[in-house]
């Protein structure tokens, strides 16, 4: 496949020397199958992430902050980890599906490079970003290693008792899914449990609900993430950038053979002032859809500084969708910068065979994004050329 190349900056440069050596063309392995399951030690588990924190903390003397921001349902802590003390807020979550694993352990890589380093570079990013991190958001889903969080509808219920004649929300896993058992545990999809508004309270007649309609910030996980948003606006004004770390299926670069190693997306609702968007009018002043696709190309960019390897196989993640129950779309109507970075597989299929490549994928990224909002030079770019990006293909060669 020939390599496209959509203006790369400077501050890609800058990016790749903070992240190491570059890396050449990985071991891509067997291309996985329905109902592989690989094993994913590899990955943290929360104990550990608890202990990589609190070691983070003590070694960056204090440049790095962990805060236990709210609980799980199951009585979990989710840490909210900040880094850098400047005016632009850089907000990055991982692990809202708890079988999504490799933007946790990018973020720590991250967190720790920019906690012990001395660079000028990371002097001038921690004086111009802070960066907050929410490394493990669905930590009961993490330790099951299920997309779903642990929650009953009656513990809703109970919660909010204005719900104790509405349907359950259709996002309600009782069944088996994806080889998981949700009919002994049963679990919400907290990736569709966000809404616009971020001070909606649960009403009855907006139940069970739908995949395009808003959610409800019923589930603790979304609830703290929210909190969290909303008190980084208190303080700041705004949230600058929003990034959402996924994994998704296995898609090809459009029009080859080549499977794609990470898809990317800055658009998750119709623009409002579309008549496709119309709906979401009262956010119009607000959204800043030329900002996210910026971004999203400052992430591309990086990427395609690494060569003809795996790590250019970028694609752009499918662009019809419209999800305002998502935090990546509650957050662009609330005028933030978004960006969804989603890895090619889940956990159990590639396991540790490609967890350095995925990881250092979602690095590169990150760190291009970061360094280009240090500089400004993210604002260079022209937002058409988002539209460049190759997209995915269900199928190859087409």
């Amino acid at each position: 496949m020939k390599k496209k190349f959509i203006k790369v900056l400077s501050s890609t440069i800058v990016a790749a020397a903070l992240l190491g050596p570059n890396v050449g063309f990985a071991e891509r392995g067997p291309n996985p199958t329905g109902g592989t399951n690989l094993s994913i030690e590899a990955f943290l588990n929360y104990d550990e992430l608890v202990k990589k924190l609190n070691k983070l903390e003590q070694v960056s003397k204090g440049k790095v902050k962990v805060e236990v921001a709210g609980q799980t349902n199951q009585g979990r802590s989710i840490h909210k980890v900040t880094v850098g003390h400047g005016k632009k807020v850089v907000l990055i979550q991982s692990e809202i599906h708890g079988n999504e694993k490799t933007g946790t352990v990018a973020l720590l890589n991250i967190l720790e490079n920019l906690g012990k380093s001395n660079s000028p570079d990371v002097k001038k990013m921690l004086d111009e970003l802070t960066i907050v991190a929410i490394p493990m958001m669905n930590v009961d889903g993490s330790e099951l290693d299920r997309r779903g969080n642990e929650m009953t509808w009656s513990e809703v219920v109970g919660k909010f008792p204005q719900l104790s004649n509405a349907k359950p929300t259709w996002n309600y896993y009782t069944t088996p899914r994806s080889g998981d058992d949700y009919a002994s545990k049963p679990g919400f999809d907290v990736n569709r449990d966000f809404n616009p508004n971020l001070n909606y309270v649960p009403q009855p007649q907006d139940f069970p609900g739908a995949s395009e309609k808003p959610g409800w910030f019923i589930t603790p996980e979304s609830q703290t993430v929210r909190d969290i948003y909303k008190g980084l606006k208190s303080k700041f004004g705004k949230v600058d950038v929003f990034i959402d770390l996924h994994h998704q299926g296995f898609p090809y670069i459009e029009g080859t053979d080549d499977r794609v190693t990470m898809s990317i997306s800055g658009k998750f609702v119709n623009d409002p002032s579309t008549p496709a968007g119309a709906k979401y009018k009262e956010y119009a002043d607000n959204f800043k859809y030329d900002f996210s696709r910026q971004l999203t190309l400052t992430a591309y960019n990086a990427l395609q500084t690494k060569g003809n390897s795996v790590f250019t196989n970028i694609s752009l993640y499918d662009q019809t969708v419209d999800l305002p129950g998502t935090a990546l779309g509650a957050f662009a109507l609330n005028g933030s910068g978004t960006v969804l970075f989603e890895v090619s597989g889940q956990t159990q299929n590639f396991g540790q065979k490609q967890k350095g490549q995925l990881v250092k994928t979602v690095e590169t990224g990150l760190m291009g994004i970061i360094s280009g909002v240090t500089d400004g030079s993210v604002h260079t770019l022209n937002p058409t050329d988002y539209e460049k990006i190759p997209k995915s293909s269900s199928k190859p060669g087409i």
